[in-house]
């Protein structure tokens, strides 16, 4: 079977071969595991990705108290990493401060942020990680913040609504273009580009409880068809909601609950997969050797199956409930 290897994930190989440290190999490795397609055909490379990984991270240990450590790495934590990014007194700490109840530090005063500061947000029975970081103008970006961008699911470019929002977008959006780093509201596994420079995410106008009126409209036109614009409150909690919602369709992950014969489904941990995900694919997440021992699986969910017995390739949706016999 064809492996049919992504943009995405062959920028990511690329610059896991031109890494100069450890660290941005593992940060290369971890987007190749991330982007690559999972069916048959990549079982093989999915593997092997995994080995170098488990290299990397045992040679990091072995290192130890003296080894050097980049203090722009968050490690990635839940359903998916969302990163804010935005200028100075934009309101991003309080965003994560009232999202995630994470001690963020909150001032009045730029710069508050020095080092990326990371928080779950809870979305019904799984976490989303956001992740503060330090404010960025147009004539200083802090060095390490380009691989903290570069390693999010999603990357969300914070503005004030009521201070010219349109020139802090604009801002903001050529920093990342220099970078080659063009974003877009959709997926990140949907996303293509030549030179694989295209990352999922949005432009939240915050403060727009403040924002003058048409201001927030007019962004929304000029990004049309490209970003979208989510006004957004971290005083007032406006457009909150509707932020996590849109955050869970961007990461395109589903939950997926087990069972054991005879008992109830485990409602508590559910798994969570990319979308477009298998049976086979759940069973490998549970054990690497599972699918081997897989005799047949049930699936209960959506109104489609109550417990029929289904295939090793059948595609699961969000909160099915599966049963694999061995």
């Amino acid at each position: 079977m064809p492996a049919n290897l992504t943009p995405q994930y062959e920028k990511a190989e690329q610059r896991y071969r031109e890494a100069a440290s450890d660290e941005d190999r593992l940060a290369a490795l971890r987007e190749m595991l991330s982007t690559i397609p999972k069916h048959k055909g990549t079982e093989k490379l999915q593997a092997d990705i995994k080995r170098r990984i488990s290299q990397l991270r045992k040679a990091e240990g072995k290192r130890g108290p003296g080894r050097t450590v980049d203090p722009f790495h968050v490690p990635r934590g839940g359903a998916g990493q969302v990163v804010l990014v935005g200028p100075p007194n934009v309101g991003k700490s309080m965003l994560l401060s009232v999202t995630t109840n994470a001690p963020a530090r909150v001032g009045d005063y730029p710069y508050t942020t020095a080092l990326p500061q990371p928080g779950m947000w809870n979305y019904e029975d799984v976490r989303i990680e956001l992740v503060d970081t330090p404010p960025v103008a147009a004539d200083h970006v802090p060095p390490g913040l380009w691989n903290t961008i570069r390693s999010a699911d999603v990357v969300c470019v914070v503005v004030d609504a009521a201070d010219a929002p349109l020139a802090q977008a604009e801002m903001v959006l050529d920093l990342l273009a220099a970078r080659r780093i063009e974003l877009r509201s959709a997926p990140r596994t949907e996303l293509a580009s030549p030179d694989g420079g295209q990352y999922s995410g949005l432009l939240l106008a915050n403060k727009a409880d403040l924002a003058a009126a048409g201001d927030i409209q007019a962004l929304r036109e000029l990004y049309r068809g490209r970003l979208d614009v989510l006004a957004v409150s971290a005083v007032s909690g406006e457009g909150l909601d509707a932020l996590l919602k849109r955050l869970w369709a961007l990461l395109s992950i589903i939950r997926v609950y087990t069972k054991q014969p005879g008992r109830p489904p485990d409602h508590k941990r559910p798994f969570t997969l990319q979308a477009g995900s298998t049976v086979e694919d759940l069973a490998r997440e549970i054990h690497r050797e599972l699918p081997e021992k897989m005799k047949f699986a049930r699936v209960w969910g959506d109104g489609r199956y109550s417990g029929q017995q289904v295939h090793r390739t059948e595609e699961l949706r969000d909160k099915d409930v599966v049963e694999i016999r061995e």
